[in-house]
């Protein structure tokens, strides 16, 4: 199961830990969800989700602020007890020292940050998303072109490091080359991310590993980056009939998400940079409603049309 440590989070979201006496090097968060105890801190326990972050606005101060002091410590306990991971209060509110003395007792890390607590929800919901997404690894090489992840497969040795060194001296920014780690954010998209390991690194066959960040600087890399088309490259087969027109889609699947494929085959000649160039900004026409293989389509239709009616009007 993914997880993601409590000290990147505090450390991500630049949180101010109010219990600094309380080990969190082993509290890992293991769901992008959160929850607002509002219903807990008025007694209500039922269907509790404990093992998510908690998190503590405004409304929820005011009401708590208001309890008396036995009740205020009832309820302490009782949330408290439960297996938090820890508790956030925004706005820069404070906890009472009552609920701080509970909470250290129970080992429940206790965290602050400025940020307004709709705000602050969305940031941790759309980063522990991304950080506890499904995820697999994949051969090939991710590069971010006119904005448009392509990401590119094919055999060893085919050209993909080759076709992406092209494209980085063309302005285009590197993601990732070999292993392509893919995440599955939602239904719809897939993010691509390298492993620290190879990070900005690119394998040359007859050169070695070369440092993309370092050779080319800072605005040729990028970490992460949505997997919009996939180009799989292939030898060129002098007997195998390639689509020439492209009026049906291909798709490949990557954890259950479809995603545009073309098979580009490969012979000596033809610039794969170009090629993949042309392949993105064609894709982005598509996704804006410009499908140049049906306005072709649509051109025959319309002179077949007009060659039929000249011949009715010389009958």
């Amino acid at each position: 199961m993914a997880s993601v440590k409590l000290e990147s989070i505090i450390e991500k979201m630049k949180l101010e830990n109010l219990t600094p006496d309380i080990d969190i090097s082993k509290i890992k968060i293991t769901q992008p969800d959160i929850n607002r105890p509002a219903l807990q801190l008025a007694g209500y326990f039922e269907h509790f989700e404990a093992t998510r972050l908690q998190i503590i606005g405004f409304v929820e101060y005011s009401y708590i602020e208001g309890l008396p002091v036995a009740r205020k410590k009832e309820i302490y306990e009782r949330l408290l007890s439960c297996e938090i991971p820890a508790i956030v209060f925004c706005r820069e509110l404070k906890p009472d020292e009552l609920f701080t003395e509970i909470a250290e007792a129970h080992k429940v890390p206790l965290l602050m940050t400025k940020k307004a607590t709709s705000a602050f929800m969305a940031e941790i919901i759309r980063w522990l998303n991304v950080k506890l997404a499904p995820c697999i690894s994949v051969h090939g090489v991710l590069v971010d072109v006119f904005g448009e992840g392509v990401l590119i497969t094919g055999e060893s040795g085919i050209g993909k490091s080759e076709a992406a060194l092209e494209l980085i001296k063309r302005g285009h920014r590197l993601v990732t080359d070999d292993a392509v780690e893919i995440r599955k954010v939602s239904d719809e998209t897939l993010v691509g991310s390298a492993p620290d390991i190879t990070k900005h690194f690119i394998e040359l066959r007859g050169i070695g590993i070369i440092d993309v960040k370092t050779l080319f600087g800072v605005s040729s890399v990028k970490d992460t980056q949505n997997i919009d088309l996939v180009i799989r490259l292939e030898d060129w087969d002098k007997d195998k009939e390639y689509d020439r027109l492209g009026l049906e889609e291909e798709y490949t699947e990557y954890l259950g998400n479809k995603v545009v494929c073309h098979n580009i085959p490969i012979r000596p000649g033809r610039n794969l940079a170009v090629i993949c160039e042309s392949a993105a900004i064609n894709h982005r026409q598509k996704k804006m409603g410009y499908n140049a293989a049906q306005e072709l389509y649509r051109r025959v239709q319309e002179s077949l049309a007009r060659g039929r009616s000249d011949e009715d009007e010389d009958e």
